[in-house]
Order: C-alpha cells, then structure tokens, then sequence
C-alpha cells in the first residue's frame, strides 16, 4: 500500500457528549460532580474515519449532518483531525448526537438521537470511492441493502476493498437487513452481540461461521475482554486483545476496525489485523472518547512489539 492509503468511509456521524464517571443518576434534580465531560466524534462512518486518520491514512468521510451548533462541532472536530468533511452534507433534521454516562468500569448506556443519520444514503462520492484503497461502510443499515450493494460493487470494479460495521443490536429480525451484503464485503467486523443474535448461533464460532457462509471474506467478532474470533477460509482462529485498563469503551469498536482495516492495507494477515487492532482500540479506551490518545501506526507497531517479548 502506500504509506498514507486513500479510505473511504460512509455511513453514520455521532457527536458523542461523554460524562465520567457516572455509577448512578442523582434522583430528582439532584447534582453530581464529573471528572471529564468531553465531546468527541464517533460513530461507525466518523469514528473510523478520526481513528484512521491518527493511525495515518488520507480519509474522505461521507454522511448526513443537521444544520445546527451541534454539526457544526462535529464537522469541525473531524476536519481539525485531519479527515476530508466535504461529503458530509447539511440536512434537514438533526445531527445525530449521543449522551454516554461512563461507569466506573468503563461501561456505558447511551442515550441517542438517530436524526441526519438517516439521510446517509442521499449523498455517494462516487469520485471518491474510485479512488479509494478502501471503502468501510459504518452502519450499512441506514443507507438499505440496495443502496450499499451497489456502492460495494462500485469499489470492488475500482479495486478497492470494502468493510463493514454497525450499530444496530442483535435482534434477529435485523439480520435481514444485513445478509443480502455479506456476499460483496471483504471484512465484516461486527461484536459478539450482534453476531450471535443475528444468526441466532449457540456459540461465538458458529456465528462467524455462519457469517462467513453467507458470503463474507473475513469475519473478525469482537467480544469486549475476551478473544477476537476470526474466520476465514473455513479457518477460525482465536486471537488474543492486548490488554487495557478501560475507561471508556464507547469507542472502542471504531477504532478495532480502523485498525484492522489499516492492517489489512499494508498487507498483513487477519490474525495480525485483529492483534493490530485491538492494540489501536486499546490506546483509545484508555481515555474518555473516540479521538483519546496520542498514537499512530508505528507506535502501535512498537506497542505489539513489546507485548510479544
């Protein structure tokens, strides 16, 4: 690849406003005194897209944002970050936006307005993705099954290779939301949740497997603290994180799939895509948001060196 590859995102953009630590809302009009309120860029399109950038590739990312205060910093955090905004739209309804109360343990629930989002599909850089190394799609399930087939197919004739994450949980009926893709994806990076409810498999392996079997080249599942499950060629290995002590976790897939994307790009194989990006989503969960840490390639690369002595 080149030393900065040209990646495409497309798909949803979240401001995320981030509170640490909160192990209990005050009841009534109570108060609580924080550590950190920070506000971050996220998102499986935007998220990736930041992460990406640190790690050093040349990003053009692709989505709906609102016209409003809270686009306005979303956008702007991006572009201080060096990704390309100029396919990020204005639409009508609002930016989509998240408040994550962090645990102490690094936990979180969200409260989350889907808004812009939900125009992803109106703007494609069709430009953009044919000169691309690599098209990820975050939240394919915002754009529809038609619309991402195409834009797949698209990067596939470019010569581009494509990858997809998501937000939607594991319920079963979203999975037909999600099958008619597997067939044109290289990398299909979703976590344990999603994966098994989805397939509605009794284990972690059987629902890669199964994702694999539906056509998708690589199937690399998260699973919080536990091993990333890689399927690939019938081949399924289990692949140790490299530890972290987390903090806040909301960003903590994004940054596994840009570093594993990355990986990919330069050559390696899953295993060590899956090792690389997990040491990415380490240095970012150590922090509160998606844009914590100070990093790039060759400091992960000296991070997995050191963890193999």
């Amino acid at each position: 690849m080149n030393a900065a590859p040209k990646i495409v995102t497309l798909g949803a953009h979240v401001l995320d406003t981030i509170v640490q630590p909160v192990d209990e809302i005050p009841e009534g009009q109570g108060s609580l005194l924080v550590d950190e309120i920070v506000m971050s860029a996220a998102g499986p399109a935007g998220g990736t897209a930041l992460v990406l950038t640190k790690l050093g590739a040349r990003v053009v990312t692709s989505g709906a944002v609102g016209d409003d205060v809270t686009g306005r910093v979303l956008v702007g955090l991006l572009r201080d970050a060096g990704v390309d905004v100029t396919h990020l739209i204005t639409g009508e309804l609002p930016t989509s936006a998240s408040v994550l109360p962090i645990r102490s343990d690094g936990s979180r629930p969200a409260l989350h307005v889907v808004g812009a989002n939900a125009l992803a599909a109106d703007v494609v850089p069709w430009d953009a993705l044919a000169a691309a190394e690599h098209v990820h799609v975050g939240a394919p399930e915002l754009l529809g099954p038609e619309n991402v087939v195409e834009i797949l197919e698209y990067a596939h004739a470019h010569g581009a290779t494509t990858s997809l994450d998501f937000l939607i949980g594991g319920e079963p009926a979203f999975y037909a939301l999600i099958e008619p893709l597997l067939p044109h994806t290289d990398y299909v990076l979703p976590n344990a949740e999603q994966a098994m409810g989805w397939t509605g498999a009794a284990d972690l392996v059987a629902a890669a497997r199964a994702l694999h079997a539906a056509g998708a080249r690589v199937v690399a599942v998260t699973d919080g603290g536990g091993d990333v499950v890689v399927v690939e060629e019938d081949a399924v290995e289990f692949v140790p994180i490299v530890p972290a002590e987390p903090v806040d976790t909301s960003g903590g897939g994004d940054a596994f799939s840009a570093g594993f994307v990355y990986a990919k790009l330069r050559g390696q194989s899953s295993r060590d895509a899956a090792r690389f990006g997990s040491a990415t989503a380490s240095q970012v969960v150590a922090g509160v948001g998606t844009d914590h840490g100070v990093y790039d390639a060759a400091s992960i690369d000296a991070l997995l060196s050191a963890a193999a002595r």
